[in-house]
């Protein structure tokens, strides 16, 4: 029987259709005080002496406490390991192993933000595979299975929830490590929007426009796929919309659960896309000059747009990114797309995010070696346009002149 029946299509238009493996983590629990699960999923996941991996402005909140008593409601026993720091390092890491090692624990609970994500996910593939950091940065590097974990975000910002990478920073020489496997995701994220209400208003912003950053350049990447663009574009639809109504009322509940799914969306996207060169550019601004990830990526980023805007390809997503989301409607695709890096420099200024890389200490003479180390970024490599040294050049050099 002819398949020319099913499909008339000719062998060289099917050929154009890109071929994708897509990969969804992990079980999204979703609503208003839907942390009061943690326990029933925790006992369900046969766990018994969990390690909470969170850090000391969570416990102030109340948080690790709360997830403490819901645990222990379920007769676990509940080991905390409060010291993680933003951008979490080798070190970080290794002194979480070291606590989770001594206390013999068989599951892990995460709870805050990238950071504490992060952190748990290193900590869980060096107790169950051994070794250092270094030797799983890449893909699918665990040969052995990992502990259960379940993520808890308090911020609408990284997705770190929906993704299988341990994003670690060397301790000497500040790269940042990606370790990817997807024996590391999370099998349960509770995506609970009240405990972002307990968010400063600096964090709401930062994490804001992290997660805003994620869904523009994942919509773009080299690697994105028809799935990973749809979670790109409601994740972009979905915090474009609502990240106003969050920082003029913070106590918005319905507003934080629609950053709170935007972000775990387009955390879903990266899994599947990657990311691009504000990323890479923003890294080494943070490891260097202690700018945080949020206000780093949203200095670059409308740099960044323009400079992918030149490929016709990158122009029209952007375009119509700004047309999905109300941004724009302008008739032509051009005036979209500079619509949309209008938008985010005003987003900026609502945001009170410096707008310039002077305004936080970097000076023009350290540009060719932020370039340099930039352009060793993995995600360098799955920008839309190829993007080298001199390119990285030419954007910091704009945002630096940026006001």
């Amino acid at each position: 029987m002819s398949t020319e029946k099913y499909d008339s299509r000719s062998p060289a238009e099917l050929s154009t259709l890109e071929s994708f493996d897509f990969q969804s983590h992990p079980r999204l629990i979703f609503g208003s005080n839907s942390v009061e699960r943690v326990g029933e999923l925790a006992k369900n996941l046969r766990a018994k002496k969990i390690l909470l991996v969170t850090d000391a402005g969570i416990v102030a909140a109340g948080h690790a406490e709360r997830v403490q008593k819901l645990l222990a409601l379920e007769h676990l026993s509940v080991f905390i390991f409060d010291q993680v720091r933003e951008n979490p390092t080798t070190r970080c890491v290794d002194r979480c192993v070291a606590f989770a090692r001594a206390n013999q624990i068989d599951a892990i609970v995460g709870l805050g933000g990238g950071s504490s994500m992060d952190t748990a996910k290193g900590c869980n593939f060096l107790l169950t595979n051994g070794g250092e950091m270094k030797d799983y940065w890449g893909v699918g590097k665990a040969m052995k299975p990992m502990l259960p974990l379940i993520a808890i975000p308090t911020t609408a910002g990284t997705g770190s929830e929906c993704q299988s990478a341990a994003l670690i920073a060397d301790e000497v020489t500040h790269q940042k490590m990606a370790c990817l496997d997807p024996k590391a995701a999370a099998r349960v994220a509770i995506l609970d929007p009240a405990l972002t209400l307990s968010q400063p208003p600096r964090v709401t912003a930062c994490t804001g426009i992290d997660a805003i950053a994620h869904a523009v350049e994942t919509a773009v990447t080299k690697k994105r796929n028809p799935i990973s663009v749809l979670y790109s574009q409601e994740a972009f639809r979905l915090a474009a919309n609502h990240f106003a109504e969050v920082l003029g009322n913070p106590l918005d509940l319905a507003a934080r659960g629609q950053m709170l799914l935007g972000a775990a969306f387009a955390g879903t996207a990266i899994e599947n896309s990657m990311l691009g060169a504000a990323h890479s550019a923003a890294n080494p601004l943070t490891a260097h000059y202690e700018i945080a990830h949020g206000q780093a990526v949203g200095m670059i980023l409308p740099h960044v747009i323009r400079f992918n805007g030149e490929q016709d390809e990158a122009r029209k997503t952007y375009a119509n990114l700004a047309l999905l989301a109300g941004i724009s409607s302008a008739p032509d695709e051009r005036t979209r797309w500079l619509d949309m890096i209008d938008w985010l420099d005003s987003t900026l200024a609502l945001a009170e995010m410096p707008r310039s890389l002077q305004d936080c200490g970097v000076k023009a003479s350290e540009i060719p070696s932020l370039a340099e180390e930039a352009a060793r970024q993995w995600t360098a490599q799955f920008n839309p346009r190829t993007v080298e040294k001199a390119d990285f050049v030419r954007i910091f050099e704009s945002a630096s002149a940026s006001r």
